[in-house]
């Protein structure tokens, strides 16, 4: 779940436990936990609404000042349904962040790594990636996306950031502020797999 920095912090101070979306569907499902940015948050509730449904308390505890802010800050096309969704902060560590963190591979670790990344190559259809996008992060730690996407030949910057988050979800990368780095866990399989571009 994307949320604005300015309400990052009152997610995890508890003050913002809802949020309200346009989605051509629903994205959202109760019961299950997204990560936030800075953090991650189990949704309570999802309701379809429409604006008329909306109060200023709605509004207050997504941030906004009132009602008629909340409706101003609304994105998409206003004939897309609106979803007021509830949610809790979880404070829990991100479980990516202790995937990555683990640089004690076994054999069966760097096995199976493998053979994910190998899945990844093969269903892209420009062909292997995996390789030149991790050794790219590991000498330019920092860089600012887009220009990794530029230095790979990837002319569209959305599809990378999707292709490097499916690196992050096997614990291989860290997003900074700008740019990524390498994991812990990602260096160590660097160094034990022997993957090249």
């Amino acid at each position: 779940m994307l949320f604005e920095q300015r309400l990052r912090a009152g997610i995890e101070a508890g003050t913002v436990t809802l949020m309200v979306r346009r989605w051509a569907r629903n994205k959202a499902i109760a019961g299950h936990r997204y990560r936030t940015g800075t953090g991650m948050i189990e949704v309570d509730t999802v309701e379809a609404v429409t604006e008329a449904d909306l109060t200023d308390a709605d509004a207050a505890q997504a941030g906004y000042a009132d009602r008629a802010a909340l409706i101003a800050e609304l994105r998409g096309d206003p004939g897309t349904p609106l979803y007021r969704v509830r949610f809790h902060r979880v404070d829990e560590p991100d479980p990516r962040t202790r995937l990555a963190g683990n640089a004690d591979l076994s054999e069966k670790d760097v096995i199976g790594i493998g053979a994910r990344l190998t899945r990844f190559d093969a269903a892209n259809p420009h062909g292997p990636w995996t390789a030149a996008t991790l050794a790219a992060i590991a000498a330019h730690p920092g860089r600012r996306a887009a220009e990794l996407a530029a230095e790979l030949g990837w002319d569209d910057l959305p599809v990378f950031k999707r292709n490097v988050r499916k690196l992050k979800e096997l614990g291989l990368t860290l997003s900074l502020e700008v740019g990524y780095r390498l994991s812990p866990r990602g260096a160590a399989y660097l160094g034990r797999s022997g993957r090249t571009p």
